[in-house]
């Protein structure tokens, strides 16, 4: 062949390949501004539409009115209009097409567009009929659950005045009252939830999930076997823990309330709690009395949470948003109010920036001073995704458990002794039994991760995962509550009940409680990093009060949102995977206390946990 020919030739191999090259480059260009045109009028209408269904969906909490239609119609209108959006099929087919290219993408764009596929499972408009039915009888059940007039002696009483009782009454009939008042709710809720689980499962196989218990774990990047696997490993770490508390209890609850025998298991009414899934009311900590402390020194509701608030701020956080006192519901209502409101502490991400609002019910006492702090958690986590680095789609925390770790990391560090004495609430010189202390705080949070890991995470894993038959509903729970926690119901109850549906989460906020184990987890993960690493102070007695380190670690885990992966931010900001490891450390002076005090005394739960 001639040179000239192949030169030519050379050359036209070359123009092609450069073509095809721009071609390419072209092409990808446009498919990102055509990704970033979707996303942009995406996460707008996307926040519009979630404002308004927040807004409404707060109001049927706040206000609520038996025989009111209105409020409940405009709650299912503005959640049927953000679900007819968010699950779209346009949408989706666009959505798929898009991933068809991710190679094309950046990072944020194609995680914005999974996030939203994501959305899309929870209510795709491929079973519109099923999503809308869903919404409907989801709202028809938050209003039998928080317009329930519950009574003592025929007296109407709020859950708080219920929770009392079991927190301070001696009196066992007065107990078993009280705690058998509380469960006569699940009774009405129980056909509403066999409807909700036969709808929530149609709804996300829908965009073929199995069924809403692996949709709602998803969200994780984990499968069920894989989120399972999980929680029973880390309900196995603690279990020898939970065995020396649980058989402290029996003893100690027996010569309380002067029984005769020590029982194999705890009776459901004996413990502080409706659902037993936290004792630290069983141990009051000598010397130290918050909720005296608190009475002596006449703190108001409000008080509290500007306590909290100051809190946050010391450490570099912002003032609240003056709209966050304004619209909050933070106090119980007066005993002549013409409404109810549902009393479980609460924060909520209106419109997914500033429009911020917690929902307590505050009295001033050690309980509300904790859980303030917690709330306060959740409202600056809000406030610290809501920048402009953040879309409106990814404006969550890193994970669901991730929220609740901050919250209940921010409670705990606000009960601990130097931070109590630099707020004037304990004398520097006031004697307290560090191991009671610690005592009280594993009957709290070893006790809650066994319920969170167990019943409730095994209960709605069986209900929707496994089908549980109706006529089973409150035989399974009973023989989770025992198997797992060691507790035992003080009366017979037969499947007329529904003790499930008692639990606020069962009825809406499903699938999803195992979000709580993780939190605990994670917050022990984080505790101990600061308390190493930035304060250089014992973790059982650390003072986190004007500390800006704290804040600045705090507020660069929070500042991301969901953007990212969580496990990769974990090891970037603590050098750990998740791990049980802190919070089993935390605990380990404990073991040796509770061994001594348990010794002679019979262990009822096995010695191992398979």
């Amino acid at each position: 062949m001639n040179k000239t020919i192949l030169l030519a030739s050379a050359a036209s191999v070359l123009l092609w390949n450069c073509s095809s090259d721009n071609s390419q480059i072209k092409n990808e260009t446009t498919i990102s501004n055509d990704v970033s045109a979707f996303l942009d009028s995406y996460n707008k209408k996307y926040q519009e539409l979630i404002t308004k269904a927040n807004d409404a969906q707060w109001k049927t909490q706040v206000y609520i009115v038996k025989g009111d239609t209105a409020t409940s119609n405009a709650t299912e209108r503005a959640a049927q209009a953000l679900v007819d959006f968010t699950g779209s099929i346009e949408n989706i087919e666009k959505i798929k097409k898009f991933l068809e290219h991710k190679d094309s993408l950046n990072p944020l764009q194609a995680e914005e567009l999974e996030h939203i596929l994501y959305f899309a499972g929870g209510s795709p408009q491929t079973v519109a009929d099923v999503v809308k039915e869903r919404i409907k009888v989801e709202t028809g059940a938050t209003e039998k659950l928080y317009g329930f007039d519950y009574k003592l002696d025929g007296k109407s009483v709020t859950t708080n005045k219920i929770d009392e009782v079991l927190r301070t009454e001696n009196n066992m009939d007065k107990r078993l009252k009280a705690w058998e008042s509380s469960k006569e709710v699940g009774k009405g809720l129980k056909e509403t939830l066999v409807k909700l689980r036969e709808l929530r499962n149609k709804t996300v196989q829908g965009l073929n999930y199995t069924d809403y218990y692996q949709y709602q774990i998803a969200d994780y990047g984990m499968t069920t076997d894989e989120m399972m696997q999980l929680l029973r490993n880390i309900k196995k770490q603690v279990y020898p823990l939970y065995r020396e508390l649980h058989t402290f209890a029996r003893y100690e609850l027996s010569k309380k309330y002067g029984a005769k025998d020590v029982p194999d298991y705890l009776p459901a009414h004996w413990l502080p709690n409706r659902w037993g899934q936290d004792w630290s009311d069983i141990v009051t900590v000598k010397g130290f009395d918050l909720d005296k402390i608190i009475k002596e020194k006449k703190y108001t509701n409000e008080w509290i949470v500007q306590q909290a608030e100051r809190f946050y701020v010391s450490m570099g956080f912002p003032s609240l948003p003056k709209t966050f006192w304004e619209k909050s519901d933070l106090y119980p209502l007066q005993s002549n109010a013409d409404h109810k409101k549902n009393n479980h502490a609460s924060a909520w991400h209106i419109n997914l920036d500033q429009d911020v609002r917690s929902l307590m019910s505050v009295e001033p006492n050690a309980h509300w001073y904790e859980t303030t702090h917690h709330e306060l958690g959740h409202i600056y986590y809000y406030l610290a995704y809501s920048n402009p680095d953040v879309p409106m789609v990814l404006r969550e925390g890193a994970n669901r458990g991730y929220h609740e770790a901050l919250g209940s990391m921010m409670g705990m560090a606000a009960m601990q002794k130097p931070f109590l004495v630099g707020l004037g609430l304990m004398d520097a010189k006031t004697k307290t039994d560090s191991i009671q202390s610690l005592l009280k705080e594993a009957l709290s949070y070893i006790v809650a991760i066994t319920w969170q890991t167990g019943t409730m995470s095994e209960f709605e894993y069986d209900l929707y995962a496994k089908n549980l038959p109706q006529n089973e509903y409150n035989k399974r729970w009973w023989e989770l509550v025992k198997s797992e926690q060691g507790i035992v119901p003080p009366t017979e109850r037969g499947e007329e009940f529904c003790d499930a549906a008692t639990k606020t989460h069962i009825i809406d906020d499903p699938g999803q409680y195992y979000d709580y184990a993780i939190a605990s987890v994670l917050m022990y993960q984080f505790h101990d990093y600061i308390s190493k690493n930035i304060l250089h102070q014992d973790p059982h007695s650390t003072n986190y009060f004007g500390n800006k380190q704290i804040g600045e670690f705090v507020g660069g885990v929070m500042k991301s949102g969901a953007v990212g992966d969580w496990r990769k931010l974990l090891k970037d900001k603590t050098g750990e995977e998740l791990s049980a490891r802190a919070m089993l450390d935390y605990f380990s002076p404990l073991m040796n206390y509770l061994k001594k005090e348990n010794a002679g005394r019979k262990y009822t739960l096995p010695e191992t946990r398979d």
